[in-house]
């Protein structure tokens, strides 16, 4: 399974940015990130129904995540410096229609990762 994530940029804080990351099925997915010097953490998933999705308390109410059978994306508003990370899409195989997964461990496909570098 290859998962290609995009989007990623320098922006000023308060701006905008898409993610996308495309599968080669209907997996369950969701995003990750990691900061500079800090451990990986979730951001935001989604299941394969697109009716069930889990955000990070850091980003309710700014991050907006979306998908299709085979695309997931990420929409994030209202930016600031902490979002400085590079973004990891995951997927992962064999889950239930609306199930969610917001740990890191149950994920077994990766992408590359994308930088997001926001400035003040």
């Amino acid at each position: 399974v290859q998962l290609q994530a995009s989007g990623g940029g320098l922006v000023q804080s308060g701006d905008s940015l898409k993610l996308s990351c495309r599968a080669s099925n209907d997996y369950v997915m969701g995003w990750f990130r990691q900061a500079p010097g800090k451990e990986r953490e979730f951001v935001a998933a989604v299941s394969r129904s697109g009716r069930n999705l889990k955000y990070a308390d850091s980003v309710k109410g700014r991050f907006t995540i979306s998908r299709t059978r085979t695309t997931m994306y990420l929409e994030m508003n209202t930016l600031v410096p902490e979002d400085t990370a590079l973004y990891f899409c995951a997927a992962d195989s064999g889950a239930r229609w609306d199930e969610v997964k917001k740990e890191d461990t149950r994920y077994f496909y990766w992408g590359q990762g994308t930088l997001v570098t926001v400035s003040s």
